[in-house]
């Protein structure tokens, strides 16, 4: 069995900003030369995640609108009195850190509407990091 693993360094805009890392992750699928396995999608950090959704504009507006729905910024929560960013953590908690995909032959199995995105949920810009590790033969 072998482990690979890459790392991906981005800047975001703030509050849900959502990044396509889908190329990423096949290119380095492709370039990590296992057959069969999986790999894993991994956010270090408190307030991102990682989703699977289409990369259809009127859909991640609808995703926007429903996180902001689910857990609203303006609710008083008790981390704010620390920092101001109680709904990034929540969120965060909501959609998760990672995610895994199965390698078949050598490619990412993911469904034709299955984008892989980061969202940066943080109420500020940041400079973030993605860890990949395909595991597998």
């Amino acid at each position: 069995m072998r482990v690979v693993r890459k790392e991906l360094h981005f800047s975001t805009k703030g509050e849900i900003d959502l990044v396509d890392i889908t190329h990423e992750v096949e290119k380095f699928v492709a370039e990590s030369e296992i057959a069969n396995g999986q790999v894993l999608i991994f956010v270090p950090g408190a307030t991102g995640a990682i989703i699977a959704i289409e990369h259809e504009e009127g859909l991640l507006e609808d995703f926007k609108r429903w996180l902001k729905e689910v857990i609203p910024k303006e609710r008083p929560y008790l981390h704010n009195r620390f920092d101001d960013n109680a709904h990034s953590h929540l969120r965060a908690t909501l959609l998760g850190p990672s995610l895994v995909f199965p390698i078949i032959d050598g490619e990412l199995m993911r469904g034709t509407w299955q984008q892989i995105f980061f969202v940066e949920l943080d109420t500020r810009p940041r400079r973030r990091r993605v860890i990949l590790q395909a595991i597998g033969e």
